[in-house]
């Protein structure tokens, strides 16, 4: 049984509410078109969704039957749970369960306040085979962390940023963590509740009153599987030492593009992080990391070239160079 620890719950859950941002359809229709083999038979457990307006369920409940899922169950938070079941005069959050046949979805009371970590939301997880969502970004790293511990499948939004950290690199080193296949570059648009203060670069409201925010920098993260994963990239460059100076601090080459990392170079060699947009598991292993000041036995420290320091690199080699 999952347990919260007892001085987290009310700071971190305030953040987590912060961070309410809602995925347009067509980004997660573009995503999951790539996953549709791994969802027959399978439950489906969309944990941070407020069903009045998640387009999460609302992909998963018009595809249930063509998708040939088992169950749909979603819960979130109890504050947003107003909009879809004040009509039940509910004190507690509360949450959907979808098993098709044409039936209407079941809504189920909650004891707490729909918290993904508290006890019996961590008990619908256990039913789920695939978690599906776009979690709060400022608790990314204790979200996956649980999806680690339970062993299950995932595919979920966050910051690319995430990657720098020591509880989300190692997953993407050791290739239990990767991208997924459709956001590769630029923002996206997501869209706020109605209290949502619009501060961003860019921001608008619809004529219907709908606020929007763009997020830079977002990208999906999964264990599921896809094509594009393995695709090779393809390499045009040679090794030079002029052209592909060392590091002062790390036995290992800097590529300061990933279009420019050489074909025919076997070691190692520090690649941008925007590099895992592109990186094939057959073709590239991921070594290390070059990305924060503090050295661990994966991460060996911001990348210096005489004296400058450099943008944070992930350490990389080829597993098929050529000549």
């Amino acid at each position: 049984m999952y347990v919260m620890a007892k001085n987290q719950s009310l700071h971190a859950a305030n953040r987590a509410k912060k961070d309410e941002f809602y995925t347009q359809l067509p980004d997660i229709e573009n995503e999951l078109t790539h996953y549709e083999e791994h969802f027959r038979g399978k439950t489906v457990y969309c944990n941070c969704d407020d069903p009045a307006v998640s387009n999460f369920f609302r992909y998963f409940h018009l595809k249930f039957e063509e998708l040939g899922l088992k169950k749909l169950i979603t819960t979130c938070y109890q504050n947003r749970q107003t909009r879809l079941f004040s009509q039940h005069d509910s004190p507690s959050a509360a949450g959907l369960e979808y098993a098709g046949n044409g039936e209407e979805p079941a809504v189920f009371e909650l004891e707490e306040d729909g918290d993904f970590r508290s006890e019996e939301c961590v008990e619908l997880l256990q039913q789920a085979d695939i978690v599906v969502t776009n979690p709060p970004f400022s608790l990314f790293r204790e979200y996956v962390a649980q999806l680690v511990e339970y062993g299950k499948k995932f595919l979920v939004i966050g910051n690319m940023n995430a990657i720098t950290y020591k509880e989300i690199f190692p997953l993407i080193k050791d290739n239990k963590l990767w991208y997924g296949a459709s956001i590769k570059s630029g923002d996206r648009e997501f869209g706020v509740p109605p209290h949502y203060p619009l501060t961003a670069a860019s921001s608008r409201v619809d004529d219907a009153g709908n606020r929007f925010v763009r997020v830079k920098g977002v990208r999906w993260f999964t264990n599921l599987d896809h094509k594009k994963r393995h695709e090779d990239l393809i390499l045009t460059k040679k090794y030079t030492p002029e052209k592909y100076p060392r590091y002062d601090n790390y036995d290992a080459i800097n590529v300061n593009k990933t279009a420019e990392i050489p074909k025919d170079y076997a070691e190692k060699m520090g690649v941008p992080i925007t590099f895992l947009d592109k990186h094939n598991p057959d073709q590239f292993e991921i070594t290390g990391s070059m990305a924060t000041t503090k050295i661990t036995d994966y991460n060996f420290g911001y990348p210096f070239i005489n004296g400058k320091k450099k943008y944070a690199r992930i350490i990389i080699r080829n597993r098929r160079p050529q000549q």
